[in-house]
């Protein structure tokens, strides 16, 4: 089963103060870097980010191990993002994609692996539809076998994403809260 990773990091972030695909740590360290590095170390077999706002600036702080997706109509939202990451994954030859945005920088491999096994393991690619869960509250990773694919391309729309689809085709939830709070970083620094 040939599981590929998902950066989503294509947005301006408005409320961020600006894309969060060039934010860094306190120490420095990009937190795309951080997220390519996590879904390697959670077993994909390929990470694919997604880049749209100041795009040359973040694919420049991917990693080798990363490969640039690029998203001409970033500014449509969430769902050109995601809707361009299906396609890049499909054209790889992917039967799995882990979709994690870029602004969850504490996120451990290990939710990735926990949500993947939930998924199905090796039939994840015909039934694999889980996300993973914080004191019940929906969050990342998510997992879309490439069954659903078409079906989640159909529903994108504005800066919505798969949730519509996962909550009406009954995705697996995966408690991760004993393993991080499961947050995005919303505001930048003031």
């Amino acid at each position: 089963m040939r599981t590929t990773g998902l950066v989503l990091a294509a947005g301006a972030g408005s409320r961020f103060g600006g894309p969060k695909g060039l934010a860094r740590t306190t120490a420095g360290e990009p937190w795309v870097q951080r997220a390519v590095q996590m879904l390697v170390a959670a077993g994909c077999d390929e990470v694919l980010v997604a880049v749209g706002a100041r795009g040359a600036e973040v694919a420049a702080l991917v990693p080798p191990s990363g490969r640039v997706v690029v998203v001409d109509d970033w500014a449509d939202g969430l769902a050109a993002t995601l809707r361009a990451g299906l396609d890049a994954a499909a054209r790889r030859r992917a039967e799995v994609l882990v979709v994690t945005p870029v602004d969850t920088p504490d996120a451990p491999a290990e939710a990735v692996r926990r949500v993947l096994r939930r998924a199905g393991g090796e039939r994840a690619a015909s039934a694999g539809l889980a996300r993973a869960v914080y004191a019940g509250r929906p969050g990342h990773p998510v997992v879309l076998g490439r069954a659903h694919w078409a079906g989640v391309r159909e529903t994108l729309a504005g800066d919505a994403g798969a949730g519509r689809y996962l909550a009406a085709h009954g995705a697996v939830e995966v408690e991760c809260g004993d393993l991080w709070s499961g947050a995005d970083v919303d505001h930048g620094p003031r």
